[in-house]
């Protein structure tokens, strides 16, 4: 099992997809990374040369931010919008929608409010005794 970025790799997929198991690449960036590498997107993981898997290590590694760096990055940013008392900021704090959602009948998940089902109110018929 190949592994990139602290992050293991499935050898049974093509390497495309595969690269999308590491945080903060998806499709696209998959994509440019081979083209960069000058690898095929349809080979699987497992077919792989170290000195491959080295060249897209170092393209990953000298370019993009991602796992780790990635996730501190993005805390770093929610920290600073809730250190200057933005309204962003405070929405991050609550853990509400931060983009302008409708909040009144949607997330209520995530607010906490979770509606059971209510049935007609009337109970069974006792039984004889």
């Amino acid at each position: 099992m190949p592994r990139l970025a602290g992050v293991n790799i499935p050898d049974n997929k093509h390497i495309g997809v595969a690269l999308t198991y590491i945080y903060g690449i998806g499709a696209s960036l998959s994509k440019k990374i081979l083209q960069k590498a000058d690898i095929d997107a349809s080979r699987r993981a497992s077919d792989l040369k170290a000195e491959e898997l080295n060249k897209i290590k170092d393209i990953i590694d000298g370019n993009y931010h991602v796992e780790g760096e990635l996730k501190r990055e993005i805390m770093m940013n929610i920290r600073r919008l809730h250190d200057i008392g933005s309204w962003r900021g405070s929405r991050h704090a609550k853990r509400l929608t931060v983009r302008g959602q409708r909040t009144r009948t949607n997330s209520r998940t995530v607010r906490g409010n979770v509606r059971k089902t209510v049935t007609s109110g009337r109970k069974p018929a006792a039984s004889p005794t």
